[in-house]
């Protein structure tokens, strides 16, 4: 099988300190799978090196069996691989209408008169109004984000991402910080990703994962632990002793 996503003894550290352990991944296509494991376990490292932000110490990053270890960030997102932020990285200044607008016309192109070509070509316009109706932005589209709630400023983001027409999308925590009131329009547009884009969700949520996750992979201390099905992954107890303090 040629794996839409795939780490073959990816390795990270800084100085003395191992973030990554010879980590090896392999994301089916179509794939629904979540990377999870406690806090500091180095799951936004691996998002990190796999996005091109980090550059590994030693292994390989392989998209659609292509290496891509060495890709600079822009050339890995113009093979088809988007991420979004466990912090978000938005324009606060600008309205939802117009980030998407700017992604849109920068995967086709014209990012730099991103203006000029909005509301003259309705291929453009018809695929923003697809993607603010998909991701609940409808209401919303005229305001600055910076006055977005927050839940919908992490809708926008995941919004930017597809725009990208991503075949691999990566997910770092898209429901960490919303309040519980807003968690169902995540949950929804979460669960609503088109299925020809493989997904790698990075969460604690554990709702959300095994909602959400046909495969799971267990992260702790930069190496992987466990993976397989979400019912093994729950039962297994070394996830119980990492996650409960449970004796193995």
């Amino acid at each position: 099988m040629t794996y839409a996503l795939e780490t073959r003894g990816l390795d990270k550290h800084f100085g003395g300190l191992h973030v990554t352990r010879d980590l090896s991944l392999k994301i089916a296509p179509g794939a629904r799978h979540a990377l999870i494991g406690p806090n500091g376990a180095g799951k936004t490292t691996v998002i990190n090196q796999l996005t091109g932000v980090l550059e590994p110490s030693a292994g390989r990053i392989l998209l659609e069996g292509q290496d891509i270890t060495d890709l600079p960030v822009h050339k890995r997102v113009l093979r088809g691989l988007s991420r979004t932020f466990q912090i978000n990285q938005l324009y606060p200044d600008l309205t939802p209408l117009e980030t998407i607008g700017l992604a849109v016309s920068e995967r086709l192109g014209g990012g730099g008169n991103w203006w000029r070509r909005m509301g003259t070509r309705d291929d453009i316009n018809a695929e923003i109004a697809e993607t603010l109706e998909r991701f609940r932005l409808l209401d919303v589209m005229n305001d600055r984000t910076s006055t977005l709630p927050y839940g919908k400023q992490r809708l926008l983001e995941i919004a930017v991402a597809i725009a990208a027409k991503p075949r691999v999308l990566l997910l770092d925590e898209p429901a960490a910080g919303v309040p519980e009131g807003e968690r169902k329009d995540i949950l929804a547009a979460v669960a609503a990703l088109p299925r020809d884009v493989t997904v790698l969700l990075i969460e604690h949520d554990m709702d959300l994962v095994f909602s959400f996750a046909d495969r799971i992979s267990v992260l702790v201390s930069g190496a992987l632990l466990v993976e397989g099905p979400p019912d093994e992954v729950a039962r297994d107890p070394q996830v119980k002793a990492v996650y409960l303090g449970e004796a193995a």
